[in-house]
């Protein structure tokens, strides 16, 4: 299956996409609202301004692809591989990336108000000026993270792992730091 026969597809109403494999695809600012894209392979896709608002892509293989400025608000990627992946500007608010990989990944400016990344693995990430009011990082890694002028008010950092993180300049007022306290 390719980029035209997807939207094609998606044009007549169909939504599961699940398993397929679009490896270094091209898919633009394309519309792919509420698509079922579980296990799909999607290594360094171009899915620059994609929507993919309440998208299932649970366990898809994202690594390395560019999502610059994508919009997946509300979306599925529970336990997906984005590790290396550019999501600079992307909106993933209350978007569900519990146990994700995001290893090195590019997260700077992206909208992250209310996700879930419990559990998640954002090691090496780059998370500068990324908003993270109100998420959910429980257990999260984010060893060796940059979140210098990252926003996490009221974010849940219980049981996550900030060792070598920066956090020059991070908004933590009201968030629940790992040992439990809570930042003034």
């Amino acid at each position: 299956m390719d980029a035209q026969e997807i939207l094609r597809l998606y044009a007549t109403g169909h939504r599961d996409f699940s398993h397929v494999s679009l490896v270094q695809v091209c898919l633009t600012n394309v519309k792919l609202i509420g698509a079922k894209l579980i296990g799909a392979e999607l290594v360094g896709a171009d899915l620059r301004g994609v929507d993919l608002t309440e998208a299932h892509l649970n366990q898809a293989k994202l690594n390395q692809a560019n999502l610059a400025g994508a919009e997946m608000i509300q979306a599925c990627l529970t336990h997906a591989d984005l590790s290396g992946a550019y999501l600079s500007g992307a909106d993933l608010t209350h978007a569900d990336l519990s146990g994700a990989d995001l290893s090195g990944a590019n997260l700077g400016g992206a909208n992250l108000k209310k996700a879930d990344l419990s559990k998640a693995d954002l090691s090496g990430a780059d998370l500068r000026g990324a908003d993270l009011c109100g998420a959910n990082l429980r257990e999260a890694d984010l060893s060796n993270t940059n979140l210098d002028g990252a926003y996490l008010e009221q974010a849940d950092l219980t049981g996550a792992d900030l060792e070598g993180a920066k956090t020059d300049k991070a908004g933590l007022s009201g968030a629940k730091m790992p040992d439990g306290m809570v930042h003034a």
